[in-house]
């Protein structure tokens, strides 16, 4: 699963331990989901994607094959 946190944390002028702190994770965590090495809880995705006052679908890029 490709993610646009990496994008959207510049965007917002955060760090992977702010954003880390704001939806309650490690900052390994956001290291993970940014290299598409972690899938989410459905929890997580929701909460992240809140953050940036996204989707789910506008930050988690899920492929269809």
């Amino acid at each position: 699963m490709k993610t646009r946190i990496k994008e959207l944390r510049a965007r917002d002028k955060l760090t992977q331990e702010e954003l880390a702190k704001m939806v309650s994770v490690r900052r390994e965590t956001i290291v993970f989901l940014e290299k598409g090495k972690y899938n989410p809880s459905l929890k997580l995705a929701y909460d992240i994607a809140k953050v940036f006052n996204l989707q789910i679908e506008d930050v988690f890029l899920f492929d269809n094959d």
